[in-house]
């Protein structure tokens, strides 16, 4: 424990210091061996939180402790965060109102749990001739989910296919 100390200690080059103490009092300005003096008498390190100040700002603690709490305190950042991931619907052109309802029904869900949905319609042989079928099921889908997204990408063809993008309009709680 005192040889990781020591190695931690030593990276500190700079003298004078503006020290912080233990409970987060201003020791004042320091020489370099006077702190790391205080820090050993407490058996805790002088640990560098703000090098590029003029003196350095070093702060005694137990930085074994400080990188636990640290890294505890990522992992519980990490576990709340929700990664957005995009979800694919796919219909077709002369879908019927109850199957497209069902598709909307699929998309509100991925929608309130947060994730974007990208709405794919796919053309087979004469349906691309009959493209306002296709736009009144897209509207359907804006219109049904206003209340639950936000249109990133509108309709639009890219070959063979139809595209509608959607954003959720919150954060998941």
């Amino acid at each position: 424990m005192k040889q990781a100390r020591q190695r931690i200690n030593d990276q500190i080059k700079i003298s004078p210091l503006r020290v912080i103490g233990v409970d987060g009092e201003q020791l004042g300005i320091v020489e370099r061996d006077e702190a790391l003096r205080i820090a050993a008498e407490a058996d805790l390190d002088l640990v560098e939180v703000a090098p590029h100040v003029r003196p350095p700002v070093c702060k005694i603690m137990d930085y074994g402790k400080f990188k636990y709490e640290q890294s505890k305190k990522s992992h519980k950042s990490r576990a709340k965060s929700h990664e957005v991931r995009l979800k694919g619907i796919r219909i077709r052109p002369k879908t019927e109102a109850h199957d497209r309802d069902f598709k909307i029904q699929q998309a509100r869900h991925f929608l309130e749990a947060g994730d974007k949905v990208m709405v794919n319609m796919l053309f087979r042989g004469r349906e691309l001739s009959h493209m306002d079928y296709a736009e009144q099921n897209m509207r359907a889908f804006v219109e049904q989910l206003a209340d639950v997204s936000t249109v990133e990408r509108g309709p639009s063809r890219e070959g063979r296919r139809m595209i509608l993008i959607l954003l959720p309009n919150k954060k998941p709680s």
